[in-house]
């Protein structure tokens, strides 16, 4: 009996490995720049060198968005929210995250590297002549813009739909939606499976994912934030944006009826530039 309770440990263990190497490294895609956008690219902190997409408006009114995709995606899903900010003056910014599309980067990092990139690109868009630097961001680009404006205060406001409130909770939730069993058994197997996980991570790759929370992060910004969430999504529960909004009662969170994943501007065509533009003239 204790020889299969080893052997099941140390299968989770092992499924803990695979499963951190597996999010640690994503398909990357990369699309065609869309018209009279300009290829241009920063070194991060760590010299890694990102990439991204900057678009400029044909009548500027002196202010810059940057918006960020989601995990295992590229600029060119995000881009299509360039031409509502265009028409109302601002430029854009569309990177490719690191490990993504064709930015470098070994690694997916969640928030722990990310969230210094968006800095870094914060300070880009300043010296190209932004007077205010907004952001939106989808799933993994939300939550990396809620660490970015804990790390510096450089953001005068942001749009996070989808985000996750912390990497250890989220990770746990879709194990458990992926081992489609009962509940009292795959709760405590997501947990092993996720804690040996993190511990792989930071052991072999020297990468503190405990860091990764954008909950604590957004209790000590006085970043305005914008929170939107599909009631639908099944990927990042609404609960998420909810710990979110309890975390910093200043930030109103939007819930959106039969929307899903990221999927507010297509559930409310009108209602969401409308709720965006809004946010962003506010402040």
């Amino acid at each position: 009996m204790v020889a299969v309770s080893l052997s099941s440990a140390l299968c989770l263990v092992g499924v803990g490995a695979s499963f951190c190497v597996a999010t640690l490294h994503v398909p990357r895609h990369v699309g065609a720049p869309p018209p009279n956008a300009a290829d241009v690219d920063v070194v991060a902190n760590d010299k890694v060198r990102l990439k991204a997409w900057w678009l400029r408006p044909a009548k500027p009114n002196g202010n810059c968005v940057i918006v960020l995709h989601g995990i295992a995606d590229s600029r060119s899903s995000s881009v299509g929210f360039a031409p509502m900010f265009l028409r109302q003056g601002y430029a854009v910014l569309v990177p490719d995250s690191r490990a993504h599309g064709k930015s470098g980067g070994e690694f997916v990092t969640y928030g722990l590297l990310e969230k210094y990139d968006a800095v870094v690109w914060a300070h880009w868009m300043k010296s190209e002549g932004c007077h205010k630097i907004y952001g939106l961001g989808e799933s993994l680009g939300a939550s990396v813009l809620i660490q970015a404006a804990a790390v510096e205060p450089i953001f005068a406001a942001i749009v996070a739909e989808c985000p996750y409130a912390d990497l250890r909770e989220i990770a746990e939730y879709r194990m458990r939606q992926f081992v489609r069993l009962p509940g009292f058994i795959a709760a405590p197997v997501a947990r092993v499976v996720v804690a040996s996980g993190m511990l792989y991570a930071y052991f072999v790759e020297r990468l503190d994912f405990r860091q990764v929370s954008p909950v604590k992060s957004i209790a000590r910004t006085l970043t305005p934030i914008l929170l939107i969430h599909g009631l639908d999504d099944f990927r990042t529960p609404p609960a998420q944006s909810q710990e979110l909004a309890a975390a910093n009662p200043g930030d109103p969170l939007w819930l959106v009826p039969k929307a899903n994943h990221t999927g507010a501007s297509t559930a409310a065509p009108d209602e969401f530039p409308r709720r965006v533009s809004s946010w962003f003239a506010k402040h």
